[in-house]
């Protein structure tokens, strides 16, 4: 990789047409990409010591998936970062694609500018990662509470301990807490994960599904350090804010029930609204 370029890229997808188009195009913003047409030779290719910064991945191929390569990766431990580039836009897709392990799920409907600012997104949140930590590291880390947000990194603690969130839900996490006790909408939230803008394939019910699923994962992940984490509160009907722990809001703003009640709420109510 010359000094020049940006990164290098794994692009692994079983279309020559679109594989083409989209390595040239990359190629043009300053990235090295390596292609490959199925899952196999790119798990030859780490296994063999070659390196990259991204993986963009396709779900549909032939003999082994998308998700499959993916598991294949993570299972030799291979940790270079995944973005699945796919034109299957269901909900369980995307779902599926983080819990495996990848950190973005991008339509091939989206445009390129979409994509490279995922990209760089990441990027910048790996060279964070790898740098040594400074004096001026101070100023890049949100204290709230208990919780400390390392901006370099995109790295969440809670209570000292590291809360393993993938890239999207560390900016969700952001997003709500660097506005406490504010509230925050289905929608803004929705925009900050697929780009403002964005046509939920299933309108106003599929990016309200779609969100309180990124919520429930981070809700979790929070918990799954302390239990009694709950100062992610819903407000039915219109999204969520972080606030100190008070629970759920009704429509008025009166607190009604801790946030563990308000995850059953969320599926209660995802088909009403």
């Amino acid at each position: 990789m010359t000094e020049s370029t940006i990164a290098r890229i794994a692009l692994v997808d079983d279309d020559d047409l679109f594989r083409e188009s989209l390595s040239l195009n990359l190629a043009d913003e300053g990235y090295e990409v390596v292609t490959f047409d199925r899952g196999e030779p790119a798990l030859n290719f780490f296994a063999e010591g070659g390196a990259v910064d991204i993986v963009l991945l396709d779900w549909r191929m032939p003999k082994m998936d998308g998700i499959d390569v993916l598991r294949q990766m993570r299972a030799r431990g291979i940790e270079v970062p995944v973005i699945f580039l796919t034109v299957l836009s269901d909900q369980i897709y995307e779902e599926a694609a983080l819990a495996g392990g990848a950190l973005d799920f991008v339509e091939k409907s989206r445009s390129l500018s979409i994509l490279l600012k995922r990209m760089r997104l990441i990027l910048d949140g790996t060279k964070g990662a790898n740098e040594e930590t400074d004096a001026s590291s101070a100023q890049n880390t949100y204290t709230l509470g208990d919780l400390e947000l390392r901006l370099e990194n995109s790295r969440a603690l809670w209570s000292g301990k590291r809360i393993d969130l993938t890239l999207t839900e560390f900016n969700i996490v952001k997003l709500m807490a660097t506005r406490p006790e504010e509230d925050v909408s289905y929608r803004e939230i929705y925009d900050l994960v697929h780009g403002k803008g964005f046509v939920a394939g299933y309108g106003p019910s599929g990016y309200r599904a779609n969100v309180r699923a990124f919520i429930k994962r981070i809700r979790q992940k929070f918990r799954a350090v302390d239990a009694e984490f709950d100062c992610i509160e819903n407000y039915p009907g219109f999204g969520y804010r972080w606030g100190c722990g008070a629970g759920e809001r009704t429509g008025n703003g009166e607190d009604m029930s801790r946030a563990g009640d308000a995850d059953m709420m969320d599926d209660d109510v995802a088909a009403a609204d």
